[in-house]
């Protein structure tokens, strides 16, 4: 089963949702077997399909908080997260999206991700329209990877330790703070300012994405390349800090007409200029080059999916677009199971009418041949009553008498010895034949009864042969 990963791309608040467009999307394409088959940048329109798709996203599009959860489930659960949140948030909860993690922290609270609702059903709408069916979200901070906790290692901005005690102390209480995982995704897009002023300024200093996690949470912001460090430091409040660059994703083809871009480039030279003294191969300290496949792997392995319960993808659930795809076969499969039903009844509507004939005409030769026949249940078995009566009243013998079946027996002797019967009886209209133990009954018997018309079988049981009149 193939599955499509795509990040996509933060939202500016300032753009109205009806007016934001889609840019190029980062992506990958991994088979079952976790193999990537392609990878790049595409537009909505033209990302390959796959059997599901799970979306990357923004950081600072997701809130992550952790806070305590009442026991419930379902909907009621669902009513209850707004309330359990609401004291956090600035705008309404009720207009908020709220998952919930399936794993619990160590303290039993769970973390819950908050997306702005009306953003949230456009992504995945715009998705479901572009024939991807099966969707997860996973927030961008969950597939930064994880920290590598070094005790020597400082903090991002921090200045160089000095040989004092007190410095030594805050280094080693910087050190036991827990490591946190900070990346840059990409370069901000530049909304269209006012001011002239403003113009230079975002000229002279762009503006990156950041995700930062610490554990289980997490938050994205954007920051001006020259204050990366700073601002790191102040967020994270000392404690040691591992940066990334997220790379580009494989080189999908493209026209000769259109550029390829350089957002790693940039990415690493603006760093370099916000990291004086740092030099770009310096792992330690500096931006790590975090490959776009393993952060996609990540996000595959991630079990908190933003999609719960009204964006919960549930495949026995229709909805308009698939209704209207399904209603010329829907249609087609009613008229045919209609017309099937029809045929059904009218064939048996035919024989029923041929049954109630045949019968009416076997009851009328009854009738017709013994007609002091006073009650009519089973004609056939009567008419063969009656016809044995009349033979036995003008002496012929009845294929079922023991002198016919003696008769007939006889003559399917054959090489069989007469003196080999050991015993011989008649009830029921039968005739149970029993040899002696000498003789051996040969496989052609059985045939030449039939050719004298009677039918034999054996018992197993007893061993003796029980001889009827074919007829």
């Amino acid at each position: 089963m193939s599955t499509l990963i795509v990040l996509l791309p933060p939202r500016e608040p300032a753009v109205p949702l009806q007016e934001w467009q889609w840019p190029e999307l980062p992506f990958t394409l991994v088979d079952k077997t976790g193999q990537t088959q392609r990878a790049g940048r595409a537009a909505l329109a033209l990302l390959p399909r796959a059997a599901s798709t799970v979306l990357i996203v923004a950081a600072r599009d997701v809130l992550l908080l952790a806070a305590a959860v009442p026991p419930l489930r379902g909907p009621k659960l669902r009513q209850a997260l707004p309330n359990v949140i609401e004291d956090q948030l600035i705008q309404d909860p009720q207009g908020c999206h709220i998952a919930l993690d399936p794993a619990a922290l160590p303290d039993g609270r769970r973390v819950l991700a908050v997306v702005d609702r009306a953003w949230f059903r456009t992504i995945c709408d715009a998705f479901v329209a572009a024939g991807h069916r099966h969707l997860r979200a996973v927030p961008a901070t969950r597939c930064l990877p994880a920290p590598t906790v070094v005790p020597a290692v400082a903090p991002i901005g921090a200045a160089e330790p000095a040989a004092s005690a007190t410095q030594a102390g805050g280094e080693a209480a910087a050190s036991a703070r827990p490591a946190a995982v900070a990346a840059v995704l990409g370069v901000a897009a530049a909304l269209e300012p006012v001011l002239a002023d403003a113009v230079a300024l975002a000229a002279s200093a762009p503006r990156v994405e950041l995700a930062l996690a610490r554990g289980a949470l997490g938050e994205g912001f954007v920051a001006p390349a020259s204050r990366v460090a700073g601002t790191l430091a102040a967020l994270t409040g000392g404690a040691p800090v591992e940066l990334y660059t997220l790379a580009e994703p494989g080189a999908e083809p493209r026209l000769a007409s259109v550029a390829a871009r350089d957002d790693n480039g940039a990415l690493r030279g603006a760093l370099h200029d916000a990291l004086p003294g740092v030099s770009q191969g310096d792992v330690l300290r500096g931006a790590t080059a975090l490959p776009f496949d393993a952060f996609a792997r990540r996000a595959l392995a991630e079990r908190f999916d933003l999609c719960q319960f009204e964006f919960e993808m549930q495949p026995w659930r229709f909805d308009r677009a698939t209704v209207r795809r399904l209603r010329v076969p829907v249609a087609l499969a009613a008229a045919t199971l209609g017309i099937a039903v029809v045929g059904m009844n009218l064939y048996w509507w035919k024989l029923s009418r041929e049954r109630d004939a045949l019968s009416a005409q076997i009851t009328e030769t009854l009738l017709t041949a013994f007609p002091k026949t006073t009650t009519v249940l089973d004609p056939p078995a009567q008419m063969a009553r009656q016809l044995d009566q009349l033979r036995l009243a003008a002496g012929e013998l009845s294929p079922n008498d023991f002198l016919a079946l003696a008769s007939g027996l006889s003559r399917a002797l054959g090489p069989l010895p007469p003196n080999g019967i050991a015993s011989l009886d008649y009830h029921d209209r039968r005739l149970d034949v029993g040899f002696k133990p000498e003789v051996k009954v040969d496989p052609d018997f059985a045939q030449r009864l039939a050719q004298n018309g009677l039918s034999g079988e054996i018992d197993s049981s007893t061993g003796k042969w029980t001889i009827r009149s074919r007829s």
